[in-house]
């Protein structure tokens, strides 16, 4: 992709190659800050049991397919492949069958820390066992496991071969920045800012039609590779507002005192204010009827339940009136989703003096953000016939 003015346009390829959430176990990865994730999860796991109660079953003998697309590199992604295979096998034993054998794919870009995240798989137990041995046993996995790095915007499997599909807290990430976005000569060039949040009309548009765009191919790949029969249960950040710019409580998080963060390195001559306005989050957070148009433009899926639901705040904290707790964990959690880019971007040192400008300003606003920074995600449960 060639220089427009003085941005570097971030194509799609070279967005792969780097996009991914903060690897490794330390205290800003994405492992020890992904807690918020796991708790919202957990909260619509009836929503996500319903839609498995619709998958077709086919014979025992059938080896039975999962994939978490956008699986990250924390254990909430385990924790959510044990309960989908736990579902199914309930309902094989319901109807007097012995469960199949499982099959669970891990995707996300190459990027991702695969390494830690298979450090965190159980150790698989067969050798021999009945799968209900292997169901029942503590501390051991039933299904065999495998790793599949690329861009669920495209084909990943062959055709017809996945029984569940699953996605959470990852569509919501596109496949790029919008081109026009960063160039100085479009109406949508978002300059001054490094999120769309707040931005102009045609800079929000931009994104909407780069996030249909995205989720259409999505859907697309995902068609040649579910099974007939088959279930997708899709989560992904939303917005309340009919208005793309105003990005709820994804714009609180990368906006606001992120934004301000980015000003403070440029007043302080640390770097110059193009640096940040060729900076941009490749994040859009949908309205229903966003998301509602390319699901029924595509026509691949049946719509069983689509809705807008409360997630609840990013930020978990054991002292909620603790300042200085709020604002640390508040800058580990931007920094736990986006750092990699911003490292990317201005690199390690800057970045670091980033996020130190980050957690004092968010600490200055704890109150506020402890009682405005909410979340909602679009939940989508869609079927395959």
């Amino acid at each position: 992709m060639a220089l427009q003015g003085d941005n570097l346009v971030v194509s799609e390829r070279k967005l792969e190659k780097m996009l991914c959430m903060k690897g490794g176990k330390g205290e800003t990865s994405y492992a020890n800050n992904s807690q918020a994730q796991a708790k919202h999860a957990r909260s619509m796991l009836h929503l996500l049991e319903s839609t498995l109660d619709r998958v077709q079953l086919e014979s025992p003998e059938t080896p039975f397919a999962v994939a978490d697309l956008g699986c990250s590199c924390s254990g909430n992604t385990i924790s959510i492949i044990d309960a989908i295979i736990k579902h199914i096998s309930k309902r094989y034993e319901a109807m007097g069958y012995d469960p199949p054998e499982f099959s669970a794919f891990f995707s996300d870009l190459p990027s991702n820390d695969f390494n830690t995240l298979f450090q965190l798989l159980p150790p698989l137990f067969i050798n021999g066992a009945s799968m209900e041995e292997c169901l029942a046993a503590d501390g051991h996995r039933s299904y065999f496991a495998a790793g599949v790095p690329g861009s669920f915007y495209r084909r990943l499997f062959p055709a017809k071969s996945i029984d569940v599909f699953y996605s959470a807290f990852s569509l919501h990430w596109l496949s790029q920045v919008p081109e026009i976005v960063m160039d100085k000569r479009s109406t949508a060039y978002n300059k001054g800012r490094v999120f769309i949040h707040g931005a102009s009309e045609s800079t929000a548009n931009a994104y909407k039609k780069q996030f249909q765009e995205d989720l259409a191919g999505f859907l697309r790949s995902r068609s040649h590779e579910i099974k007939k029969g088959g279930s997708m249960f899709l989560v992904c950040l939303g917005r309340t507002s009919v208005e793309p710019s105003d990005q709820g409580g994804a714009g609180l998080l990368f906006g606001t005192h992120f934004q301000d963060a980015w000003n403070d390195l440029i007043e302080e001559g640390l770097i110059e204010s193009e640096k940040r306005d060729s900076f941009n989050i490749p994040v859009y957070a949908p309205s229903l009827q966003d998301f509602k148009e390319v699901v029924e433009a595509d026509g691949s899926f049946a719509i069983n339940k689509l809705e807008v639901f409360r997630g609840g705040s990013p930020l978990i904290v054991s002292r909620p009136d603790d300042e200085v707790e709020v604002g640390r964990a508040f800058a580990n959690s931007c920094r736990s989703v986006c750092g990699v880019l911003v490292d990317a971007h201005i690199g390690d040192e800057l970045s670091e003096e980033l996020f130190k400008r980050l957690e004092p300003r968010a600490t200055a606003h704890a109150k506020e953000l402890i009682e405005q920074l909410q979340f909602f995600h679009i939940v989508a449960s869609l079927s395959f016939s």
